[in-house]
């Protein structure tokens, strides 16, 4: 009789495996299959690890589901598989929170405006820090100066990120503190912008960033947590449910560890280690890290740059800008540096994920990747990367098919850039400038992503950007260069489907398939019904992670 009584006890205490399964019902569902084939569903059911049973009708789920299984009722809402961004830059995503915000800044005066009433707030700040600025917005004709900075923090040291990361802004103090002067040579990947008589303007451009921000504090413990707790936050607010962090360091890696052990990623992260130098010595010792906590976390990729970016004419390109004949742009290393760095990573059994946005910079990248390919033909499994593809030759897309090279594009750097981007590199050039539809009718896989925070997080405008190749308020009328736009199945399945693809994730989520990962946002208007300008608009309701739900309106 006690021998009974115990066991009944003990198996109340234990968890119903067999019970524990759930029914998401009356949905308006959409997925891709496996060969992205767009199908509906009414309801699909899980375990009570997170995977899903099955996917169908409400009769054929119930049938599959086990007894007693907790039935949720999505009230004919749509549900679509969770939305993957293939290139972000999560801690910079939860940073900007934290520093002068100069995305919405439309001229000179404005952002001065907004530095001086940041700097006025938050006086025990040792340096003041902001993200956003775009010259071409404000029209000025140039870059801002260090000598119009300090009109309004000329106490400490001021540095304001330009808002696609490739240079900075920066006052006399961090300029002084920098050891930067009028006899400090430009570094190699790198430029100083300079006056008529070579004093720094207070412009650093890609690898001369590098110059001050060796002097700039790194964030505490308590300010990486807060960053990336405001990053998981608003990524499940926008219905992410995944993201590729392209570029992470050994501080990183050990945060993401700690956040998946205890139940605080609320989004799968694909890591790709910044460079090949000490923290990728330190971090790849055992090997890439393909799945860990459940496939919350892995770390098997590498991000290394070719060149800058179009916006401050550091993207390299094979004959000068339009719009600046005395340039051509910047190549970060020399041919055989870069191979070096490609082949450290390739040969450790690593993704290799390289920045090029000008088309010498992509002609660069892909030369290396066709003479290690050769050298390591079974690298190919790894299915390396080019991040941006931004501006390629007509020539050169083709070789991406041929090579077996993913292009990881960010539709809303089009709608972004198209301000200026024909203006930097011509009528003809621009032809192989944002070509999504020539890269998809050649057969390549694009997996899309955003770049944030360059970009706002929100995978839907992405959606709308590479449907009608317009920026969030319609413009220009009838879209930008509309016959490289994508239809609205290959726009969604670039968020999923592909993006997952990209990191070798395309069997474990991507799709609502039994199976894999039950991942799945919930939305108040039906992306498939709504008129295409309104897409970006689509508010998301909840947000689901491996049948849990990390968010809800």
């Amino acid at each position: 009789m006690r021998l009974t009584t115990l066991m009944l006890a003990l198996a109340a205490a234990l968890p119903a495996a067999a019970n524990a399964a759930t029914i998401v019902d009356n949905a308006n569902g959409y997925t891709l299959n496996a060969s992205g084939k767009l199908v509906k569903f009414a309801a699909l059911a899980y375990d009570d690890q997170g995977k899903i049973i099955a996917v169908g009708s409400s009769k054929a789920v119930a049938a599959k589901a086990p007894a007693g299984a907790t039935r949720v009722d999505m009230q004919g809402k749509t549900v679509l598989p969770g939305l993957i961004d293939a290139h972000g830059h999560v801690f910079g995503l939860g940073a900007i929170a934290t520093g002068v915000e100069l995305y919405s800044s439309t001229s000179l005066p404005g952002a001065l405006q907004a530095v001086a009433g940041f700097s006025q707030a938050n006086p025990q700040r040792a340096w003041v820090v902001g993200n956003g600025w775009n010259q071409e917005i404000w029209k000025l004709g140039r870059f801002p100066t260090a000598a119009e900075l300090d009109s309004v923090v000329a106490d400490r040291p001021a540095l304001m990120h330009r808002v696609d990361g490739h240079a900075v802004w920066v006052n006399s103090k961090a300029l002084a503190l920098a050891g930067i002067t009028h006899d400090t040579p430009d570094p190699a990947g790198g430029k100083i912008e300079r006056d008529e008589i070579g004093r720094p303007t207070g412009i650093l451009v890609d690898a001369a960033m590098d110059l001050v921000n060796k002097v700039v504090p790194a964030p505490t413990e308590a300010e990486a947590r807060a960053a990336l707790d405001g990053a998981l936050a608003h990524m499940a607010k926008v219905g992410l449910t995944g993201a590729h962090d392209a570029g992470i360091g050994v501080s990183e890696d050990r945060l993401y560890r700690a956040y998946a052990d205890n139940g605080k990623l609320t989004a799968r992260i694909y890591a790709m280690i910044g460079d090949t130098t000490a923290d990728f010595d330190q971090l790849s010792k055992d090997g890439p890290l393909p799945s860990y906590a459940n496939g919350l976390y892995a770390l098997s990729a590498v991000k290394l740059y070719s060149d800058g970016a179009l916006g401050s004419r550091g993207a390299a390109l094979i004959a000068p800008y339009s719009d600046a004949p005395h340039t051509h742009g910047l190549l970060f290393y020399k041919n055989d540096e870069m191979l070096a760095k490609m082949e450290k990573a390739m040969k450790a059994g690593y993704q290799v994920n390289v920045h090029a946005i000008g088309d010498a910079g992509n002609h660069q990248i892909l030369d290396a990747y066709a003479e290690l390919l050769k050298k390591y033909p079974a690298a190919a499994a790894q299915r390396h990367r080019i991040e941006h593809a931004q501006v390629v030759t007509l020539a050169d897309i083709p070789r991406f098919k041929t090579l077996g090279i993913i292009p990881s594009m960010q539709p809303t750097h089009a709608t972004s850039d198209q301000n200026m981007a024909e203006q930097r590199v011509g009528p003809q050039r621009i032809k192989g400038a944002y070509a999504w539809q020539t890269f998809l009718k050649q057969g390549s896989k694009i997996a899309c992503g955003s770049d944030f925070p360059i970009e706002s997080p929100n995978p839907l405008a992405g959606i709308h950007a590479a449907v009608t190749r317009q920026d969030g308020s319609g413009m220009p009328a009838g879209g930008w260069y509309k016959n490289e736009a994508m239809t609205l199945v290959q726009a969604f399945r670039c968020f999923t489907l592909d993006a997952a693809y990209a990191a070798r994730q395309e069997k474990e989520v991507g799709t609502l398939e039994a199976g894999k990962w039950a991942d799945f946002i919930v939305t108040e208007a039906d992306l498939f019904k709504v008129p295409a300008a309104n897409i970006g608009k689509i508010t998301v309701l909840q947000t689901w992670l491996a049948g849990k739900q990390v968010y809800k309106r």
